[in-house]
């Protein structure tokens, strides 16, 4: 969730894109019926829910999983008729078609390759009427470490109800970003980037402020309230306190650094409190790091350059 795979369109969108942050990069290319849709991540997250269920019952995890299409399209909050089975059909395709390169790291494997979102979908039985009743999909290597590595995180069913891509698109960030705690802030530039819009910064604005607006009023956004300073082009995340406490964590496991490296903290950032910055950059950090006392110093020394003495 952290990165902009998905398009935010709901026409074909054949444009390729290169996301870069943080030492992160991500290039998506489209096939000729255009990008993976963020309501065609829909399937992504019924195939990857099916499968956690089964390891919370003690199942080994399988690659290929295949479900009732009725099911996914009732869990999905979509059409349960032939036009629903329609746009399921043409969103496996976009999935299996949308190439990726990365050198994200998941299940503790750098993949440097490029890959589909799902190897292949296979339609194992069909109705008459042609409608699909059951559906058979290969994930990718790249998800499927993932999800072994249960590096997933839980969705409200209500996100299913959002029709607006920007509005699923800013739920996911403040999913993964926010998680249980009370606030994350971000500024609309770096907002916009995250989440892969095409549109120009200030036509990006009204977007994200008409769906701060609509929350105000309604609170339509789960878990959590979404509110937009047009002044400082601030958006804030405050958590509803809705997220259930057994949920899969939203927090990455690094281990205890080193006593020493607290020193040289203290060093690379003069005046500060390093146990509040490293709180800070655990909070931050969206993988284990290797070296966890070498990204922790140069945490340190971004977060001085950045803001100086306190």
């Amino acid at each position: 969730m952290e990165h902009p795979i998905f398009s935010l369109s709901t026409k074909p969108d054949t444009r390729a894109r290169l996301y870069e942050h943080n030492g992160v990069s991500v290039e998506v290319k489209p096939s000729s019926d255009g990008l993976a849709t963020v309501h065609d991540r829909d399937i992504l997250i019924f195939c990857i829910s099916q499968i956690i269920r089964g390891m919370n019952d003690g199942k080994a995890p399988q690659q290929v999983v295949r479900f009732q299409a009725s099911d996914l399209l009732k869990a999905t909050n979509r059409m349960l008729t032939g036009r629903g089975y329609d746009l399921l059909k043409a969103a496996m395709e976009r999935l299996a078609g949308t190439r990726i390169s990365t050198n994200i790291t998941t299940g503790g494997e750098e993949v440097f390759e490029t890959f589909g979102l799902i190897e292949r979908a296979r339609i194992v039985r069909e109705t008459r009427e042609g409608r699909m009743q059951e559906v058979e999909i290969k994930l990718s290597d790249w998800v499927f470490n993932a999800i072994k590595a249960q590096e997933v995180l839980t969705l409200s069913r209500d996100y299913f109800r959002l029709r607006k891509p920007l509005e699923r698109r800013i739920y996911e960030l403040a999913r993964k970003h926010c998680g249980r705690q009370r606030e994350w802030r971000i500024g609309l530039e770096t907002l916009q980037k995250k989440c892969g819009s095409g549109s120009s910064l200030r036509e990006f604005r009204r977007l994200v402020t008409a769906i701060a607006d609509e929350d105000q009023k309604h609170g339509h956004m789960p878990d959590y309230e979404i509110r937009f300073d047009n002044e400082t082009d601030i958006l804030t995340v405050r958590s509803r306190g809705t997220i259930c406490p057994d949920a899969v964590t939203d927090t990455v496991s690094i281990p205890q650094l080193d006593s020493d490296v607290y020193d040289m903290a203290r060093e690379a950032a003069p005046g500060w409190d390093v146990r509040y910055i490293e709180s800070e950059w655990r909070a931050w950090a969206t993988e284990a790091p290797r070296n966890p006392e070498m990204a922790f110093l140069g945490f340190c020394r971004k977060w001085y350059e950045k803001r100086g003495r306190p």
